[in-house]
């Protein structure tokens, strides 16, 4: 234990798949976005696979890659969670979690919690050794020359422009990626990645956006979404298909359903049909 706390040390940032290798869907079952919470709430710098920040885009090696092992029965579903490094050797393998339960997504999620048990331990605090400044390399064309001396690479750096001092400092600066807390008395879960731009993309006119986070908060019939004070604002009830749920909110009932990866509350209002994009993290 002591050595895989010092290897996991060793690596900035953990990368999750938006769409795990053996599922179909992308966030399968929320799979995707439970494990990149549960690293969270482990003190992991936990990001997407297609939403690398610019350091791990240069240097994929500062990153480790989630993946998940299964090995179920018919009655029993068995999961463990795989960290792997750049090269593709498994540097953290966590304990098997298992689950009974008959639906699928409970299964997943109660054995993939159960898994992730492994980092509860775990102080992670990146220790910055995967950031080791490499001598300069200038390519003319077919010819490669390695400048190791440090005052000609000085004398050929841009003025003005210290990329490795940058680096150095910003550790300093980060803000933690979540902000939360669990307790019996209060739930709040409050991400502080950068929200996507709107500027640009081609959504439906007709459509409102409603850019306030709601929280989903698992009910024996569904879910409730509440905000960061928190307080309940919208109720979902399951439905026959998946990604699909009856819902209230405020007085109005509708349907809440998943669309290219957005989530809408589709509802009557005034006898008018109308759309409203929600902003929910599960």
């Amino acid at each position: 234990m002591i050595c895989a706390q010092a290897n996991l040390n060793d690596y900035k940032y953990i990368v999750v798949p938006k769409r795990f290798e053996d599922f179909k869907k992308v966030n399968q079952y929320q799979t995707s976005t439970l494990v990149k919470y549960l690293f969270s709430e482990n003190g992991f710098n936990a990001v997407y696979d297609d939403e690398l920040p610019p350091d791990l885009m240069s240097d994929k090696c500062l990153g480790l890659w989630a993946s998940l092992n299964e090995d179920s029965s018919m009655f029993t579903t068995k999961i463990s969670v795989v960290l792997k490094d750049c090269g593709g050797a498994e540097v953290f393998v966590t304990q098997q979690g298992k689950s009974k339960v008959k639906e699928y997504k409970g299964a997943y999620h109660e054995s993939i919690r159960e898994a992730m048990e492994s980092f509860n331990a775990f102080q992670y605090a990146y220790s910055g050794k995967k950031e080791v400044k490499e001598p300069l390399t200038l390519n003319f064309k077919n010819d490669v020359k390695s400048l190791k001396d440090k005052q000609i690479s000085e004398k050929l750096e841009p003025k003005g422009i210290n990329t490795d001092k940058v680096e150095r400092k910003s550790p300093k600066n980060e803000n933690p990626m979540v902000i939360q807390e669990a307790t019996t008395e209060n739930q709040s879960y409050k991400s502080m990645e950068p929200v996507t731009s709107d500027v640009g993309s081609k959504k439906d006119n007709n459509v409102k956006t409603n850019a306030e986070i709601w929280y989903a908060q698992e009910i024996s019939n569904g879910y409730q979404l509440v905000d960061n004070t928190p307080k309940v604002r919208m109720k979902l009830f399951k439905s026959s298909n998946d990604n699909v749920y009856m819902a209230q909110a405020d007085g109005k009932s509708g349907m809440v359903y998943e669309k290219e990866g957005e989530w809408i509350f589709e509802y009557y209002e005034n006898g008018s049909l109308v759309q409203e994009e929600l902003n929910i993290k599960f």
